[in-house]
């Protein structure tokens, strides 16, 4: 028994030793590289100012815009992607940053990425904005064009930075930039804030500043008027609920505001360590990352036509349940894209708290579907494509917009040869026609590699909404110290979720900081949490930041935190239906939600929105007609075009408020062995005989 406890002591006394000689080889490393960073430095001998000086020198010696065909863009993280408003084939990207592990490289790079060509455009002009990341834009509502303001500039080894106050309009058609010059108060420079629409206003709220010292989450809001060119900032009264300071948030238009949801944001907490030699207890106070979870909605309404010029709008936040079934672990950097009345969510991450110094974080390639009416989310999984699909409804292959404006092209022929043969326009559908041969002004796009599975887990990956088609840009994702921003971009067609298209796909660069400094400071982690302690053993009240790899701000000194510029709101497009009706100012732990009961038709399983309206159109069209009455408008005074018109926009809105549980409907029944429902009319043009089965 004794020599037993003697061989227990001795093996501890051997692994004391080792751990204690590691102790000393990491230090003698860590000091190295101290000593490394003290004489290589650019904190104090860089002239953010100049720099950005020289910038704008060598943008003068554009005289015009110019358009080249180029690759695409190489690796970025914090950009800003949007779907020209103007152009349904076309995609904006412009800004971001890139990191290799000892260089950040900043970029003002204007892409243009052409749909339908897959071709990518680079635009240079002579009043580009100056090279940033962090920044944000919109579309700018009733005002077209894009709006981009704020941002984040640094020197090479991040030693110094630079936060942009500047607004900007981008025209989409021209590719002009033009630099607002605004009367009166504006917003201060920031980053990782937020950018939405409504009407004839630019809204913008929260982000953050970053100074040597520490990080200040903002959470004023202002809305910049775009007929009168000047900027609002209401003052709120103080009793009224808002939202806490953050970044990195949703923000999405409504029809009667916007809708913010989420985001970031660092509070004060006190950290209790180990009892001293006195009897007290060591306490630290630490900045503690905190992940939102509310959700909050801005009601604005414009001044009264009696208002003298330049009144404020009058705005009022409302607090809104939470979201139910919202995505669990909640999740930092998962960025959110507008698409009728939705928000597409995708990506993320989590971070498990293991010790005061260390986190570990699981990342996430997760696609939800935030339905606003109905204020819950929806899982989006992917499907098979059906193989009949594209047999049964050929003009229905390309989808979106563009599908439905060939099958109105191929009626259009047919009633003008009826009217030139004399025909009844009855006999319409019966008819031949003979399209003229065009020549194809495009080259034939070579095919695309398609998954049924989602991109590799990711962070701040950019997103937007093009013609119902979801496009993901980059993003980042950490291995132990290394820092991987994704060189890829995917397309998914949202009505069909048939899968996830590559339009490009490049290796990573070369990470150029350390890889094995994580397993060190693991071996050597219970030595450091005891000399650390001892250090606070008089009780002494520390601040400090915990270490958050994923947050907006804290990157600025150690590259831990990411700028998590989500989003982009540049994917908002239309404006969305109408929420008021189901929010209410219950607590924000009420999560249930019920769907309205509005008495509309509803679209069947397998049915796309053109069948849903063929079948439906009566109802929907009466539904318009009272919805103007209603409103004090006389339905004849519109056309039989406009009507329906104006129909068919309403049950394609029902169509995609519907989707998700349609969706389920058709997978369930596939599982159980039940093929499309074919309506009487389709069976009888398909059969060619009696009992004739699909």
């Amino acid at each position: 028994m004794a020599k037993d406890k003697k061989g227990k002591s001795e093996g501890k006394k051997a692994k004391i030793a080792e751990k204690k000689q590691k102790q000393e080889k990491k230090g003698e490393k860590k000091e190295k590289v101290k000593n490394s960073k003290a004489n290589d430095s650019d904190a104090e001998d860089v002239d953010l100012d100049a720099v950005l000086a020289e910038y704008a020198k060598k943008q003068e010696q554009f005289l015009k815009v110019t358009e080249s065909p180029c690759d695409p863009p190489r690796s970025r993280a914090s950009s800003t992607l949007i779907a020209s408003p103007v152009n349904d084939n076309e995609l904006f990207l412009f800004g971001g940053e890139y990191f290799n592990g000892a260089l950040a490289t900043f970029f003002n790079d204007l892409h243009v990425y052409l749909i339908n060509r897959d071709e990518w455009r680079l635009i240079t002009s002579p009043n580009t904005p100056l090279p940033r990341s962090g920044h944000a834009w919109c579309r700018g509502g009733n005002a077209g064009g894009v709006y981009l303001f704020g941002g984040e500039f640094s020197s090479p080894k991040q030693g110094t930075f630079y936060h942009y106050n500047d607004f900007w309009r981008l025209e989409p058609s021209s590719r002009e930039w033009t630099r607002l010059e605004t009367k009166g108060k504006s917003p201060p420079a920031r980053s990782g804030h937020r950018m939405t629409y409504y009407k004839n206003y630019i809204i913008l709220f929260g982000g953050f500043q970053d100074t040597s010292q520490q990080t200040k989450y903002l959470a004023d809001l202002w809305l910049y008027d775009t007929q009168n060119f000047i900027w609002h900032n209401p003052v709120l009264p103080l009793a009224t609920q808002k939202p806490d300071a953050r970044s990195s948030f949703t923000f999405l238009p409504h029809e009667s505001g916007a809708v913010l949801y989420g985001g970031y944001s660092r509070v004060k907490s006190t950290v209790t360590g180990k009892q001293t030699k006195g009897g007290g207890q060591a306490q630290r106070n630490v900045l503690k990352p905190l992940v939102h979870q509310d959700c909050f909605f801005l009601r604005v309404v414009q001044p009264g036509a009696e208002a003298p010029p330049n009144s404020p709008p009058t705005v009022r936040w409302e607090r809104r349940k939470k979201p139910a079934n919202a995505p669990n672990p909640p999740r930092a950097g998962a960025t959110m894209a507008y698409h009728k009345g939705r928000g597409i969510l995708f990506g993320g991450v989590h971070d498990v708290e293991e010790s005061e110094e260390g986190i570990d974080s699981e990342f996430f390639n997760n696609l939800f579907a935030w339905n606003i009416e109905r204020n819950r989310y929806f899982p989006l999984s992917l499907r098979k494509p059906r193989a009949n699909a594209n047999q049964r409804k050929p003009q229905e292959s390309r989808g979106g917009r563009r599908g439905r404006g060939q099958a109105n092209e191929d009626e259009l022929l047919r009633n003008l040869a009826a009217l030139q043969t004399g025909k009844s326009l009855a006999d319409v559908d019966a008819m031949d026609v003979e399209k003229t041969a065009v020549i194809p002004d495009e080259k034939q796009l070579p095919a695309k590699e398609v998954s049924l599975e989602f991109p590799h887990a990711r962070f701040n990956a950019q997103l937007t909404v093009q013609d119902d088609v979801l496009y993901i840009y980059g993003g980042t994702f950490e291995k132990g110290d290394r820092e991987i921003t994704f060189d890829e971009m995917y397309a998914i067609d949202l009505g069909k979720l048939d899968g996830v298209k590559q339009i490009f796909h490049r290796e990573p660069d070369n990470w150029l900081g350390s890889d094995d400094e994580d397993s060190e400071d693991e071996d050597g982690s219970d030595e450091e949490d005891e000399d650390e302690e001892e250090e606070d053993e008089e009780g002494d009240v520390k601040m400090t930041d915990e270490r958050t790899p994923h947050t907006e701000s804290t990157r600025k000194s150690k590259r831990k935190d990411k700028v998590i510029t989500a989003g982009d709101d540049a994917s908002e497009t239309a404006s969305m239906p109408s929420t008021s009706s189901i929010f209410d100012d219950t607590p924000d732990d009420a999560t249930s939600t019920t769907s309205p009961e509005d008495n509309l038709p509803h679209p069947r399983p397998f049915e796309s929105r053109r069948d849903f309206f063929q079948r439906t159109g009566n109802e929907w069209q009466e539904a318009l007609m009272a919805s103007l009455r209603w409103k004090g408008v006389q339905p004849e005074t519109l056309s039989v075009k406009e009507i329906k018109t104006r129909a068919f926009e309403m049950s394609e809105e029902k169509w995609w408020d519907c989707r998700e549980e349609i969706t389920a409907l058709e997978d369930e029944q596939e599982a159980a062995g039940i093929g499309e429902v074919v309506t009487l009319a389709d069976r009888a043009e398909a059969s060619s005989g009696v009992g004739r089965r699909r």
